[in-house]
């Protein structure tokens, strides 16, 4: 095995874990949602979460550069220009996912879960829109985790909603579990994408190397 294909098929087992982690991370939160209101769109924990950045972003667009990286290994596919050159084009779709699964995620930690924005605590509140992807560094932080409790009380004389972090929660309890999911999940995708984007780079660079100056052949036997 020469070292572009080492490389290779090294890429494609990281991606691999890498992209089933981002599915799991993703469902969890729809998990949780079912099992507590015991449907999928009835008080969900964030909008984010249906923008499938786990599923969609880590997950089904690393699949092919994925599959043709764990190929090599046994193949030897990648030992070729043209091999190598499928290789990096593949990749191209595992940055443009894994960059998507980012925007997604840190969007979500600068909003904070669904709970802490709207008393219209469903999915028709949400905006699915690409525009509300802009991250402004100067309005990123995670208030919404670290000033206490955010949700609203229903009756007449309740605080404005710009106020929430003054008003102490009669339900502290799952408003704790929901923020607690919302930035483990949103950090854990955050990371998830941080690193496929590595990964794929990576492999788009040795791809690139290995199309433009050729591999080396395999070593003969000796009987």
């Amino acid at each position: 095995m020469t070292c572009c294909e080492g490389w290779t098929s090294c890429n494609g087992f990281s991606l691999l874990v890498l992209l089933l982690l981002g599915v799991v991370l993703n469902v969890i939160p729809l998990i949780v949602n079912r099992i507590d209101e015991g449907k999928f769109l009835q008080n969900p924990i964030s909008c984010f979460e249906w923008w499938f950045p786990g599923v969609i972003g880590a997950g089904l667009m690393v699949i092919p550069a994925t599959a043709a990286s764990l190929a090599a290994r046994k193949r030897a596919c990648c030992n070729k220009r043209g091999g190598m050159f499928l290789s990096s084009f593949l990749n191209t779709l595992t940055v443009i996912g894994a960059v998507y699964c980012m925007l997604v995620s840190a969007q979500a930690l600068a909003k904070g879960p669904l709970i802490c924005q709207s008393a219209d605590n469903s999915t028709t509140s949400c905006e699915f829109s690409l525009d509300k992807l802009g991250i402004h560094p100067e309005s990123f932080d995670l208030q919404w985790f670290a000033k206490g409790p955010c949700v609203r009380p229903n009756d007449a004389s309740s605080p404005p909603v710009n106020d929430w972090r003054n008003y102490t929660s009669p339900s502290g309890s799952k408003e704790e579990k929901y923020k607690t999911i919302h930035l483990s999940v949103f950090v854990g995708l955050l990371l998830v994408g941080g690193l496929e984007l590595l990964f794929g780079l990576s492999q788009i660079l040795i791809g690139f190397l290995g199309c433009l100056c050729g591999v080396s052949k395999q070593q003969s036997r000796i009987v």
